[in-house]
């Protein structure tokens, strides 16, 4: 199947080297630009892509409300997103993830991982740049004014745990089926039972709950 993608960047020149990069993909489609937050929404709504991939840094609506909007708690039907901005330490990606997104990126992360990116999003996965995943939510996860992360009510298993902890420092779904010895359909259904007990909505929510409840230290 094809993936429907819609990129947004107030550059022009980004904008157009972004989709240039995805059209040019096997089973890539991009269906639609936006220069601004707004537009992204707008054309979201209407043209219904697999996968909108945002700035985060745009005028008029930018790339987290426009995530909020279109992926946020309160949207019965989201979309898939993808944020990507310049600087590793931005103070706006973990707002971006906390607002729905599934994933972010560095613009110099390179045509590879900007189509892994994509490719994971659309198949209900997450991508977060390997390199700075610890990093970057080690420093923006700190709970605020002493707050304590809600702890399930049904504790996780031990096999559940390793599943976290893997999924929370960027590890694929093959790669943890690859690491524990245990199939990929179960990786699947143990993600799964981690999200309904954290109420985490996808993988990059699991990754911020590890780091919120010192599952894992920075």
């Amino acid at each position: 199947m094809t993936i429907r993608v819609l990129v947004a960047d107030d550059q022009d020149l980004v904008r157009t080297g972004l989709a240039m990069i995805l059209d040019a993909q096997p089973g890539i489609e991009v269906v639609g630009q936006a220069a601004d937050g707004l537009e992204a929404v707008e054309f979201a709504r209407r043209l219904r892509p697999d996968v909108c991939l945002l700035d985060i840094r745009m005028p008029g609506l930018d790339g987290i409300a426009a995530t909020r909007e279109l992926a946020g708690p309160d949207v019965d039907d989201p979309v898939a997103i993808v944020v990507i901005t310049t600087f590793d330490l931005d103070e706006y990606v973990y707002g971006a993830l906390k607002a729905g997104a599934r994933g972010f990126l560095l613009k110099d992360a390179g045509p590879d991982l900007l189509v892994q990116a994509i490719r994971a999003a659309a198949n209900g996965d997450a991508l977060i740049a390997p390199k700075i995943t610890a990093r970057l939510l080690a420093a923006f996860t700190e709970p605020p004014s002493g707050r304590t992360p809600i702890q399930p009510v049904d504790p996780l298993t031990t096999r559940e745990e390793q599943v976290l902890l893997a999924a929370a420092t960027g590890r694929t779904n093959a790669e943890i089926a690859t690491e524990l010895h245990i199939s990929l359909s179960t990786v699947k259904t143990h993600l799964a039972s981690v999200m309904a007990k954290t109420a985490a909505r996808n993988r990059v929510e699991i990754a911020i709950w590890a780091y919120e409840t010192g599952r894992i230290k920075p």
